[in-house]
């Protein structure tokens, strides 16, 4: 049995105090899915804590202990570090927290972007990352929050296909994995 009350107490230490809040959010609202959707809530609520662990450092460092940690990185995560976490998270997951189960190692490495035929869990993280409550409101929101509850695929590509479009209008890079999970959920 995982100790989810410790997890927390070294991630309360190491992560800036709103990106804690934040992964309190993803924990609760991940557990509150699982419930709704008949997945396995402990793992839930353990890949909800440790999403963002390895956001405790800049996008420079996360860099260096990918290199460092043999962890290799796609050209979209070279050219935008705010994905790396999401790989830097799940080896520190296994290599730190202790965590074997790769499907908790698989929602947090696939927290960001998404990916075609995630599993039950992967996509709970995903979504709770999204519509956690101390998200700021952003267009379709409260759409991805009602289907997050009723039909996950839909929230997915509710939820892929906002990132996207906001990624167009703001003129930055949009990973491909993000693309192919729109594409993936927007048809299923």
């Amino acid at each position: 049995m995982t100790d989810i009350t410790g997890i927390q107490k070294k991630l309360e230490k190491r992560l800036k105090p709103e990106r804690y809040e934040h992964t309190l959010g993803v924990m609760y609202t991940a557990a509150s899915l699982a419930m709704c959707h008949d997945a396995d809530i402990s793992k839930a609520m353990l890949a909800g804590l440790l999403h963002d662990c390895g956001k405790y450092c800049s996008g420079k460092e996360q860099i260096r202990l990918c290199r460092e940690f043999n962890i290799t990185l796609t050209e979209s995560e070279r050219k935008m570090p705010a994905l790396i976490h999401a790989k830097l998270g799940a080896y520190l997951a296994e290599h730190e927290y202790n965590i074997k189960d790769s499907d908790i190692l698989g929602a947090i490495t696939y927290h960001t972007t998404g990916k075609p035929e995630m599993s039950l869990l992967e996509k709970i993280i995903y979504i709770a990352d999204y519509i956690e409550p101390g998200r700021q409101e952003i267009p379709v929101l409260s759409e991805v929050r009602s289907a997050a509850f009723s039909n996950l695929n839909r929230a997915v590509a509710l939820s892929a296909g906002s990132t996207i479009s906001y990624l167009q209008n703001v003129g930055r890079e949009i990973d491909p994995a993000t693309v192919r999970t729109y594409e993936f959920y927007h048809t299923n």
